[in-house]
C-alpha cells in the first residue's frame, strides 16, 4: 500500500534535534512516500548529523529566513534537487532571551522585532521563496503554540505566534487561487531545543498535567508530526487558513 504522501516533494525546516516535531515530520513524510529536503540555520552540520537518523538520505540546505540572499537562491537549489515542491513545513521560531521568562514588560522593541521577523514574517518569506516551485498547487504547514492565551514564561513569543496565526490566514486568502493551502498545527509542549530555550518551561508544560483530557507526553512529538503530514497530504484538499490542535484537547478546557 502506498503512503499518503506518495510522489510528493516536501521542504522541511527546523530539524535540529531527534526530539523535535520537525524531525518526526521528516521521518513520517519519508515513510509515507515523500521526497524531502531539509533546511537549517545556523548550524547545517548539526542538521546533517540528525538527518542521518532518517529512513532515507536527504540533502540539507543552509537557510536563514531573515536573509534575502538565502531566500532568493532557495528555489534554484531546491528545483535542482527535487524539480518542484508540493509541500512546505515551517517549523521556525526564535526570541531573544530578554523577550522570554517573565520579562514581558521590560523587553526592548529590538528583541520583539527579532521575534516577529523570525517567528511570524518568515512564514510569508519562506512561502513566497518556495511558491515558484509549486506550479501545481501545494500545502504550506506551520507550527504554532495556541496564541489565544497568555502563557507562563512565554512572553513575546505569544504575540509572535498570534502574528504567525494571522499570517497563515492571509496566506490562505491570497494563495487560494493558485491552489496553495496554508494551515497550522497548534501543538502541545514538547521538550525540544526551542522549549529548552524558554526559562521556566516546566511551569508552562505543567498545565498539561492537570487540564488536558488526553494524556500528554512531552517526550512524544509524533502526534504533532502526524498532524503536519496529514495536512501535507491530499486528505485535506479544501482546508486552508485553519489551525488544527494537536494538544491533548487542552484548548477546549476552561479549567
Amino acid at each position: 500500500m502506498s503512503g499518503i504522501l506518495e510522489g510528493k516533494r516536501v521542504l522541511i525546516t527546523g530539524v535540529l534535534m531527534e526530539s523535535s516535531i520537525a524531525f518526526h515530520t521528516a521521518k513520517l513524510a519519508q515513510e509515507q512516500g515523500a521526497e524531502i529536503i531539509l533546511t537549517a540555520f545556523p548550524r547545517p552540520t548539526l542538521t546533517e548529523r540528525i538527518a542521518k537518523k532518517l529512513p532515507k538520505p536527504t540533502k540539507v540546505i543552509e537557510l536563514d529566513v531573515t536573509n534575502d540572499e538565502h531566500l532568493a537562491r532557495l528555489a534554484d537549489i531546491v528545483g535542482e534537487e527535487l524539480g518542484g515542491l508540493d509541500g512546505v513545513v515551517h517549523s521556525i521560531g526564535f526570541a531573544p532571551q530578554d523577550a522570554l521568562g517573565g520579562n514581558f514588560l521590560n523587553t526592548p522593541f529590538e528583541s520583539v522585532a527579532t521575534a516577529m521577523h523570525v517567528s511570524a514574517f518568515s512564514l510569508k518569506s519562506l512561502t513566497m521563496a518556495c511558491l515558484p516551485l509549486m506550479q501545481n498547487g501545494g500545502s504550506v504547514v506551520g507550527l504554532t503554540f495556541d496564541a489565544q492565551y497568555a502563557w507562563p514564561q512565554y512572553d513575546w513569543m505569544g504575540p509572535a505566534k498570534a502574528a504567525l496565526e494571522s499570517v497563515n490566514r492571509y496566506l490562505a486568502r491570497d494563495l487560494g487561487k493558485q491552489n496553495v493551502r496554508s494551515n497550522l498545527i497548534s501543538a502541545g509542549p514538547i521538550g525540544s531545543m526551542a522549549a529548552k530555550s524558554i526559562p521556566g518551561f516546566g511551569e508552562l508544560a505543567s498545565v498539561w498535567d492537570t487540564r488536558a483530557p488526553l494524556e500528554w507526553d512531552l517526550k512524544d512529538p509524533e502526534p504533532a508530526g502526524r498532524g503536519v503530514v496529514a495536512l501535507l497530504s491530499d486528505w485535506f484538499p479544501k482546508t486552508t487558513g485553519e489551525i488544527i490542535h494537536v494538544d491533548g484537547g487542552l484548548h477546549a478546557i476552561g479549567a
